[in-house]
């Protein structure tokens, strides 16, 4: 869900605080997300969202840089490699976005949970990763858990397109974290968020010409949470993975489907069916044990070492 970073060398692991600076990221982004959807609600276009959200942000993440490591912090020599992952998370935003606004908010997070499933895949198949059947068959099981939320496909209150669409956010995620693991080999955490959102800004700044409008005072205050929302986020879950490692606070990722169903329920009344239950907990199933066997076998690789 975000880039990774070394514990720091002159602090102790905080596993408690890490734990709930991670519970914290995963709040503000359902709040992100799930206003995103009323923004849309009251005529905000996908791309107004993503502008605001990625403007707003900027700020943030460069003053945390410039307090952590200066202002010399946000220099690199991967400009190019920065690009491409500016394009791919551009496009698992809107796709991530658009999810929120085509499905129910559990349906659209339960999705959003086949992730590390596409990841075990890519690895595999393009990195040449070993993987074994545990890890297979928790990608089965979490296919299955898609299959089962579709009850079936067409199914009454759950889109179709919703559907693909949170699948393809999914999957653009999850080729992203195959660059960020090339990318972390040699940029901290902070400078690839930097570049990420700055390198966003022309093109967006671009799409605003085609599709900005006004709003009230009142849409004018989501837009502002969107963004102040997103920029926490971003910040806590960094802040985290400088505390304990990523098997530590990954788990708190899940708790989102507890956050965004309350919020859903609250707003809307939406409240997820006995099979958008049964397919999420096999897709949380799925992408834990996904988590478990990476966190066992990179302690092997590291005893080995």
């Amino acid at each position: 869900m975000s880039d990774t970073a070394p514990l720091p060398a002159a602090r102790e692991s905080r596993p408690l605080y890490a734990i709930g600076l991670r519970l914290t990221a995963v709040l503000c982004m359902s709040i992100m997300f799930i206003t995103v959807r009323l923004a849309s609600e009251r005529g905000v276009h996908v791309l107004e969202s993503l502008f605001y959200r990625q403007a707003l942000a900027l700020p943030v993440v460069f003053a945390w840089i410039v307090y952590s490591a200066g202002i010399g912090g946000v220099r690199t020599t991967r400009m190019r490699a920065h690009a491409s992952r500016m394009v791919l998370g551009l496009t698992g935003m809107v796709l991530n976005f658009l999810s929120y606004i085509l499905l129910p908010p559990a349906e659209a997070t339960a999705i959003g949970f086949t992730m590390p499933i596409f990841g075990t895949i890519m690895s595999a198949l393009i990195l040449r990763e070993q993987t074994g059947i545990w890890r297979w068959g928790a990608v089965l099981v979490g296919f299955f858990g898609v299959m089962v939320m579709l009850r079936p496909a067409g199914g009454p209150g759950v889109p179709v397109t919703g559907i693909s669409v949170a699948i393809g956010g999914a999957i653009v995620t999850a080729t992203i974290s195959l660059v960020l693991r090339a990318l972390s080999r040699t940029e901290p955490a902070g400078v690839i968020v930097f570049w990420f959102t700055l390198l966003s800004m022309p093109p967006l700044a671009i799409a605003m010409f085609f599709v900005a409008q006004p709003h009230d005072a009142a849409t004018w205050g989501l837009l502002l949470l969107i963004g102040v929302a997103g920029g926490i986020a971003q910040l806590c879950l960094t802040g985290a993975l400088r505390w304990a490692p990523v098997s530590v606070v990954l788990p708190m990722d899940y708790s989102t489907i507890i956050w965004t169903t309350l919020l859903g329920l609250a707003l809307w009344g939406d409240w997820p069916t006995s099979t958008t239950w049964v397919g999420a907990g096999l897709i949380v199933a799925s992408g834990l044990t996904i988590a478990w066997r990476e966190h066992r076998l990179g302690r092997k690789m590291t005893s080995a070492d």
